[in-house]
């Protein structure tokens, strides 16, 4: 009877201990996809942000729950982002989140990759003007106020919505969109620019001309 108890017991033992194991390890996976999405303290930044933005209704908690991927999700949406409703680098860039350090280094590579799609082939300082006219944008309380936010702000850029904006920037692009960074505006402080021989928007012509550089015309 002794040895029964003591086999029962044992069992039972390792019955909890397995269930223990199993809950410690499903834990462990919901906890390790939280942290794949964002810490918390990101998180809670993100849902303050989107809250600013009017996507999101829930409360500011940390706490990855479905208001926050639905607000993520259609942010990323309207943005031209990838919609997977991930807290991404990419769409930490777009709500101004990333680190100062990575931000450099991002919004270089994108500038130069929009300023690469958009002026390829343009006078060298009307590649510089692009980027001038994308950095003004972020300036300016009209728009988003990133770099990433200006440029896939829906129907801005034209190589954002044909696919040209995924082309990888030629050494000419980095070097623009590097000089736009360090302070060069030839546009004078200009927020538009279009080409007139392609141009099918008739309300960006109600805009005020500042000057003309290779094909674009850049307006206020």
């Amino acid at each position: 009877m002794k040895k029964g108890k003591i086999v029962l017991i044992s069992f039972l033992i390792f019955a909890f201990a397995l269930m223990g194991g199993l809950s410690t390890y499903f834990m462990f996976k919901q906890n390790t996809d939280i942290i794949e999405v964002a810490s918390s303290s990101t998180n809670k930044s993100v849902q303050q942000k989107l809250k600013d933005l009017g996507y999101y209704k829930g409360g500011v908690d940390g706490i990855y729950g479905p208001l926050t991927k639905e607000a993520v999700t259609n942010f990323q949406r309207d943005y031209g982002l990838g919609v997977d409703g991930i807290i991404g680098p990419e769409t930490l860039n777009a709500l101004g989140l990333n680190n100062s350090a990575s931000q450099s280094s991002s919004d270089l590579y994108l500038l130069a990759k929009c300023v690469h799609a958009e002026a390829r082939g343009e006078p060298y300082v009307g590649q510089v003007a692009v980027a001038a006219v994308i950095l003004n944008r972020v300036e300016s309380p009209e728009f988003p106020n990133t770099i990433s936010g200006v440029i896939y702000q829906p129907w801005a850029f034209t190589a954002v919505n044909d696919g040209q904006i995924n082309l990888e920037p030629n050494d000419i692009a980095y070097q623009a969109a590097q000089d736009a960074l360090n302070g060069w505006d030839p546009t004078y402080g200009c927020l538009y620019y279009y080409n007139p021989e392609t141009a099918t928007s008739k309300w960006i012509y109600s805009r005020q001309v500042v000057l003309t550089i290779g094909k674009h015309v850049f307006a206020i």
